[in-house]
């Protein structure tokens, strides 16, 4: 029976842990350990040295961990989440990436082994977790939006026809924009398109919010808006 092919991960964060490298022999001994325990064979081990695990998509030698591991089809070890990333959204990503390679992630601290029926338990329990965090932050800022929105207070980019109040918070009427989207209605209501409002606002020059020519696309948001 051919053993699992294992691909190694470790990293640290500090220059004072990069110097030193004990942190680095440490993870590469354990990895080392399973490996001689489980009569796996360590084909390769990739090293991110003093960078933060914050993000998973600026570390080159964890990109190119998961590249070699999903090619061969083998397993990803490493000595602890932590090490992989302190993201659960990066965690259930690349675990969702091994699984569609046929790949297996082990992660020694947290005894995680996707290997297993239990530890593939343990990463849909993660997902089903990290699906209802997101799920609650959007309701809390849907909800938030709508009472700041209730309130006439801004909520993402001060929209035509509107002026940010003194108290840097509040909306109020810009009475010159009401005017332009009085013109902008009559335009459309006359069945003028999108593209010859924007053509007839440029040649009479009326400013737009941010200094820019008038395009039809600002023309279709702004009737959008109003619909």
């Amino acid at each position: 029976m051919n053993s699992t092919k294992v691909v190694g991960y470790i990293r640290v964060s500090t220059e004072s842990q990069v110097a030193e490298g004990v942190s680095l022999d440490a993870q590469r001994a354990k990895i080392a350990a399973w490996c001689l325990a489980n009569d796996a064979d360590l084909v390769a081990v990739y090293v991110d040295a003093g960078i933060s695990g914050k993000r998973a998509d600026n570390r080159p030698d964890l990109v190119a961990a998961l590249d070699h591991v999903c090619r061969i089809g083998g397993a990803l070890v490493v000595y602890s989440l932590s090490r992989l990333t302190r993201s659960t959204r990066d965690t259930i990503t690349i675990s969702e990436r091994l699984e569609k390679a046929g790949a297996d992630l082990v992660s020694l601290s947290e005894k995680i082994d996707t290997t297993s029926a239990a530890g593939k338990m343990v990463f849909r329990m993660m997902g089903v977790l990290n699906e209802f965090e997101r799920d609650q932050i959007s309701e809390r800022t849907t909800a938030a939006l709508a009472y700041k929105k209730s309130r006439g207070e801004r909520t993402g980019k001060v929209p035509f026809g509107k002026s940010l109040a003194s108290d840097g918070i509040t909306l109020e009427v810009n009475a010159l924009e009401e005017q332009v989207l009085d013109l902008i209605a009559q335009l459309h209501a006359a069945g003028e398109s999108m593209r010859k409002i924007a053509d007839e606002l440029n040649r009479r020059n009326v400013p737009s919010k941010g200094g820019k020519p008038w395009k039809h696309s600002t023309i279709q948001r702004i009737i959008g808006r109003a619909a």
